[in-house]
């Protein structure tokens, strides 16, 4: 125990083997917080373990550490990489975002070598260090979030309580202000215990604060507007990358699935990502059926196909009307590097030639709205892997869509976590926007969920079926959705310009 109104000399609260060991059971259990597993509350010691391996370490040692817990974290989160590809996939992103991690979780070594020298009273060592941290912590995700190549932001803390009583605090803060306070609390607690604090009832004052406000924030209020009656079908078809198909197979298989949705009165039909075999404005015949579908159901229907502008390709979503046409579309915004397109071609191709060779076709970002319109009603739209990036989100809600609908094709990895992992980062989005979601994939697992994160209907994995459901309508914005950006911004910069102070007085004293 120490006195948190003395300067201490920094030195490692841990051995460097004892931090290696406490960064490598940081990563399992952090694993285990997400889906599959989606025990969420094991985020709190994984975040406490990491923690506790930085503090007192130098820069060095605390790149050992952070890069021991990023290439495990992250080769157990994303295993799923390797389900079609092999190795050398899932153990390039493992090592890249493991080194990014290692670099990025330095900050927070050094603001515990420096913060408690430089403001060493109590309010310093209990309060100003911990959100100094939790900053950083918010920055580092940002960080791995935007670079490189657009960044991965899979991994956010605050994703991880999908199914927890914390994520509603999302939709005041977003999802980085539910990162803040999680690290915050853990940061305190460890400081509490370390100085002794925790023996005096008023300094548990702010803790006790900040648990209430996880576990007890409700939803910020969005008004019902009405209800809009989409079916959405899961064709279990041959979507996969190397599934081998005839032609015209892809359709046929969500053709037949959304045959029991004829004769029902439906607003909108919905197909998943990958749901064409081709682009219907290339193939009378894929147009056609299209057409037959749409006045089946009495509905346009949003489906996906890869399609065509001049020499450049896109992912798109399109809603296709009973007269026969596309009458509007989005292109995906963050097509998936070395997935649907290669940066840096001439470089990678000279390293893994026969990977590299594979992915022939290169998508281009899509710049038009993540939105469309349907008898009045907004519907915001995220294709795939774009469900992670927070601005087509709130681009979409800045426009008014009243519904968000994620279209994803999964089957590259059929029986991994993948599908749940971004099945769980669409409930939070639902809870973060105040929206309903409908989540509809090719292989599954699809899901209708409510603006509160609870699930209206299923389809299970591997199997085709259909969902049709009267989905509620919201309007209003969310503080987490006007104020998401900004809280951001200001803990990106206010922890990196507080590290920086503190480096400033820590040499002065």
């Amino acid at each position: 125990m120490t006195d948190p109104s003395v300067p201490v000399r920094p030195r490692a609260l841990l051995p460097l083997w004892g931090a290696v060991l406490a960064a490598v059971g940081a990563a399992v259990l952090m694993d285990l917080a997400f889906p599959e597993a989606a025990v969420w509350i094991l985020a709190f010691p994984a975040t406490g373990l990491l923690l506790l391996a930085l503090i007192g370490r130098r820069a060095g040692g605390a790149l050992l550490v952070g890069l021991v817990y990023g290439v495990v974290f992250f080769g157990l989160l994303v295993s799923w990489t390797s389900r079609y590809l092999g190795p050398l996939p899932w153990a390039a992103l493992s090592v890249v975002e493991g080194a990014l991690t290692a670099v990025a979780l330095v900050p927070i070594a050094l603001a515990y070598r420096w913060l408690p020298r430089a403001f060493p009273g109590t309010a310093g060592r209990l309060f100003v260090l911990p959100t100094v941290v939790a900053a950083l912590w918010v920055g580092r995700e940002l960080f791995l979030g935007w670079w490189p190549y657009g960044g991965f932001p899979w991994a956010r803390l605050g994703m991880s309580q999908a199914e927890s009583p914390l994520a509603p605090v999302t939709s005041w803060l977003g999802v980085s202000g539910l990162s803040f306070l999680m690290v915050l609390l853990t940061a305190m607690v460890i400081e509490l215990i370390r100085t002794g604090s925790w023996r005096r009832p008023l300094r548990l004052v702010v803790p006790a604060a900040v648990v209430v406000v996880l576990v007890f924030t409700p939803l910020f209020p969005t008004a019902a507007t009405g209800t809009m009656r989409i079916g959405a079908v899961q064709g279990n078809g041959p979507t996969g990358y190397f599934d081998s198909r005839e032609p015209f197979s892809v359709i046929q298989a969500q053709t037949e699935a959304t045959a029991p949705l004829y004769g029902e009165d439906l607003d909108l039909l919905v197909w998943p990502e990958g749901s064409l075999d081709a682009d219907p404005a290339e193939s009378s015949a894929l147009a056609r059926r299209m057409t037959l579908v749409a006045n089946r159901v009495d509905a346009p229907l949003l489906a996906n196909a890869a399609t065509a502008r001049g020499d450049r390709f896109y992912n798109t979503s399109m809603l296709w009307t009973q007269s026969g046409e596309a009458s509007q579309s989005h292109d995906k915004r963050h097509p998936v590097p070395f997935g649907e397109y290669v940066p840096d071609r001439a470089f990678f191709n000279a390293l893994v030639p026969d990977l590299i060779g594979l992915i022939q076709r290169e998508y281009t970002p899509g710049t038009n709205a993540p939105i469309v319109e349907v008898d009045g009603v907004k519907v915001g739209l995220a294709i795939c892997f774009d469900v992670i990036y927070d601005d087509v989100i709130l681009e979409g809600i800045g426009d008014g869509a009243q519904v968000l609908v994620f279209q994803t094709n999964n089957a590259d990895f059929r029986g991994t976590d993948e599908n749940l992992q971004q099945l769980a980062f669409a409930r939070m989005r639902a809870i973060e926007t105040g929206r309903s979601v409908v989540n509809i994939s090719t292989v599954g697992t699809s899901q209708v969920i409510r603006h509160d994160g609870r699930t209206i209907t299923s389809l299970d994995a591997d199997e085709a079926g259909a969902m049709l459901e009267d989905v509620e309508l919201r309007s209003g914005l969310t503080a987490g959705v006007v104020l998401g950006p900004w809280v951001q911004q200001v803990l990106l910069w206010g922890g990196v310009g507080a590290l920086v102070v503190g480096w400033w007085r820590a040499r002065r004293r």
